[in-house]
């Protein structure tokens, strides 16, 4: 009962404030949708119908309430050459597998590996993204001539487009402060839309791009043969979508969890992204994700459950069915100015406050994230990108610190007390600190202050265990924990080593039998 009760109290915030909040975000999710089915060579009605499904499964079964999802332009980017080589039956196709891999990653719990994504790659990862928001408005300031040519606006439709998206910005920052009981994002879209059409203004609609006129998603089995020739042909793609899409999808659900300060369901989210591809596969659409500009909006909008979700996708549904005259009417400025609001609430511009505090490293890695993101828009690969770097700058750092300090006792021993991790890194400098020629007939490497980490290092002891036989001395290892015995163990014949036991040796709250 505890965990119905859970799921449902996601329902039970302020209602007003999340219907508001759905009805803004969809409205700014329209021309988003809209460009990316055109960018990806499909039906804009596509692009909406598969937002509808993906916005409404997610918000209903994901792990992070107040996330919005839809039909993505990193996804979009991916399809493109699918789409124009194969057709969009097979599209539809590569959705489904895709939704099918992220549903496994969910369940095999795969979600929680984005704990170790670093703070920079994430700063990096925001960051890029706020410039790709910024840049796709800016396609909102060219049009088409006659012969299908486009150029920038210029003149009086040029001053007119940047007025009105100014008074957006300046009504989505002004409104809060004079009342909460409206998102300021909502009055701005209203305001401006009804100077537009009430004035007779001449300027960009959303109309302008495409019409969104249609009806709902319906079932649609892919017409392709289902063979493994047609699998083979997708899953490529199905694979770069799904781990392209989780990516954003769990990044996004991190920054929401600060932004709220509570925590998300990674798993759980996984699961809902891969069964929302699902259907919306087999309902003709295109794949999706989490959408970091427009869950922006609902934050600020103060969507904070699932409710706002759900209202987001049943407006794209209303907007389909009977609004589609009304919505097409919307001044593209009004959205513009909205997003540029996104961009400045996305960027993480204390980031930028703390560049001459932070190691050089994550200054190097998180200008190569948001650099990657920006100019190749694939977020998997600046992410990836960005772990590597951090891993690998971790690994030379912890190299550096491996020491060690020797003596000998009274019997002539020699001891070698070794400080700092022995893993794949430290193994050479490790293996450096031992003078096998001069060395006693006996010696003695103390761990209590180190850690044998990886098969890495099990080989560099093995290794120097062979060079102290070969001149005839005896090699021993003392204060082993108990997670590098069972290393060892596990190691088996391959590494030959002598454990020398030490019964006043413990290990804080450690009770392991040898």
């Amino acid at each position: 009962m505890s965990v119905v009760s859970s799921y449902f109290s996601q329902y039970k915030f302020n209602v007003k404030n999340e219907v508001l909040a759905g009805l803004t975000t969809a409205l700014a999710l329209v021309p988003e949708v809209v460009a990316f089915a055109l960018l990806a060579h499909i039906s804009p009605l596509v692009g909406i119908g598969s937002a509808f499904v993906i916005c409404l499964v997610t918000s209903v079964l994901g792990g992070r309430p107040g996330m919005i999802s839809g039909a993505a332009g990193s996804v979009a980017v991916v399809i493109v050459s699918l789409v124009v080589q194969q057709g969009v039956e097979y599209l539809f196709v590569a959705v489904v597998l895709m939704g099918l891999i992220q549903i496994a990653i969910g369940l095999l719990r795969w979600g929680k590996f984005i704990r170790l994504v670093p703070q920079p790659v994430v700063y990096g990862f925001v960051n890029g993204l706020a410039a790709i928001i910024f840049m796709a408005q800016l396609e909102q300031f060219k049009v088409r001539d006659a012969a299908g040519a486009e150029h920038w606006l210029a003149g009086p439709a040029l001053a007119l487009m940047l007025g009105l998206v100014a008074l957006t910005m300046a009504l989505v920052y002004f409104t809060p402060k004079v009342t909460k009981a409206v998102p300021g994002s909502l009055v701005a879209i209203v305001v401006v839309s009804a100077l537009v059409i009430l004035g007779g203004l001449q300027t960009k609609s959303v109309g302008d791009i495409a019409s969104i006129a249609g009806g709902l998603p319906t079932l649609h089995l892919p017409q392709v043969p289902f063979s493994w020739h047609t699998l083979g042909m997708v899953l490529p793609y199905s694979l770069i979508m799904a781990m392209v899409g989780l990516t954003e999808s769990l990044l996004t659900l991190t920054v929401v969890d600060e932004v709220t300060e509570s925590r998300g369901r990674s798993n759980q989210d996984c699961v809902a992204q891969g069964l929302a591809n699902v259907a919306s596969g087999f309902t003709g659409g295109m794949g999706g994700c989490a959408m970091i500009g427009q869950t922006m909006v609902n934050l600020e909008s103060r969507g904070r459950g699932r409710l706002s979700g759900v209202v987001a996708a049943s407006a794209l549904a209303l907007f389909v069915v009977a609004g589609s005259s009304l919505i097409e009417r919307l001044p593209l400025a009004a959205l513009v100015g909205v997003m540029f609001m996104v961009v400045i609430a996305t960027f993480e511009w204390a980031s930028l406050h703390i560049l001459r505090r932070m190691p050089r490293t994550d200054v190097v890695v998180m200008l190569l994230v948001t650099l990657v993101t920006a100019i190749s828009q694939n977020l998997a690969l600046a992410v990836l990108l960005g772990v590597v770097v951090s891993a690998l700058a971790f690994a030379w750092e912890n190299a550096k610190r491996i020491r060690a300090r020797h003596y000998l006792d009274a019997s002539g021993v020699k001891h070698y007390e070794l400080y700092g991790p022995l893993f794949f890194g430290s193994v050479q400098a490790f293996t450096e600190k031992f003078d096998v020629a001069h060395d006693p007939a006996e010696v003695i490497i103390d761990f209590q202050d180190s850690r044998v980490a990886d098969m890495s290092a099990l080989d560099a002891l093995h290794k120097l265990t062979e060079r102290y036989q070969r001149a005839g001395k005896t090699l021993h290892l003392r204060h082993l924990s108990p997670d590098c015995r069972v290393l060892l163990g596990k190691a088996g014949a391959l590494v030959e080593v002598n454990i020398l036991e030490d019964p006043n040796y413990r290990v804080a709250g450690a009770d392991v039998a040898y």
